[in-house]
């Protein structure tokens, strides 16, 4: 019986990754979208969040299967609830590729300004990256490696008050760029709340580790919608 409950659990934890690279793959072909100023591809990332969608139901459904089935001790309950919490991140992520996406069919491509859209390039790497890594994280089970992903995160908001003074001296320089001026404004807000929940997975990976809440990281932007 005990068997049975860790295959079937391994197998809720490969879906997980699976779903987990997917939201990566979005990230990168939203941000690519938004500065290669390709529409088609912009269209793409958001004809496949159903997909992401899907994923996230199939993961409760399997999820919550499992608890009627095997009816799990308290620590391995702990372990079914961090995959439902940790794709609901993930699902949010895809959100905000969408909304990266989006913003990428909505901007015009005169008036450019290529190193705000150079800093955007460098934020889309570093949170990937984070999310990689903090999926790495989660199939080893390492605190650790967790708590250390997590502190990535000022790195992101660094980055995210880089392109800020950017956008706002380009709108000094040259009243053109204001119209663009949201958009940059808006991706680097979504990256931004990518990092965030990054660090957030990160916190549910410690808590599978140690029964213990712990807030890894703090919001300094509001929430994007």
């Amino acid at each position: 019986m005990r068997g049975i409950f860790e295959d079937e659990l391994k197998k809720l934890h490969g879906k997980f990754t699976e779903m987990g690279i997917n939201v990566s793959e979005a990230i990168y072909r939203a941000s690519k979208s938004f500065i290669d100023h390709d529409k088609a591809l912009a269209q793409q990332v958001i004809e496949h969040d159903e997909q992401i969608n899907e994923e996230e139901v199939d993961l409760e459904d399997q999820a919550l299967m499992l608890i009627a089935l095997q009816q799990p001790v308290a620590t391995d309950f702990r372990r079914i609830i961090i995959v439902l919490k940790a794709s609901s991140e993930l699902e949010r992520i895809g959100d905000h590729a969408v909304g990266i996406a989006k913003e990428s069919i909505e901007l015009k491509g005169e008036h450019r300004v290529k190193s705000i859209e150079t800093e955007i390039a460098e934020m889309t790497n570093t949170v990937r990256s984070m999310l990689e890594e903090v999926l790495d994280a989660y199939v080893k089970e390492d605190a650790t490696k967790a708590k250390r992903i997590a502190k990535d995160n000022q790195k992101v908001d660094d980055e995210y008050a880089r392109v800020r003074e950017k956008t706002v001296q380009s709108m000094k320089e040259d009243a053109k760029v204001i119209t663009g001026s949201t958009s940059y404004l808006m991706v680097a807000s979504y990256l931004e709340r990518i990092g965030d929940h990054v660090g957030n997975i990160a916190e549910w990976v410690v808590y599978n580790k140690t029964g213990h809440i712990t807030e890894l990281t703090t919001d300094q932007h509001p929430e994007v919608k």
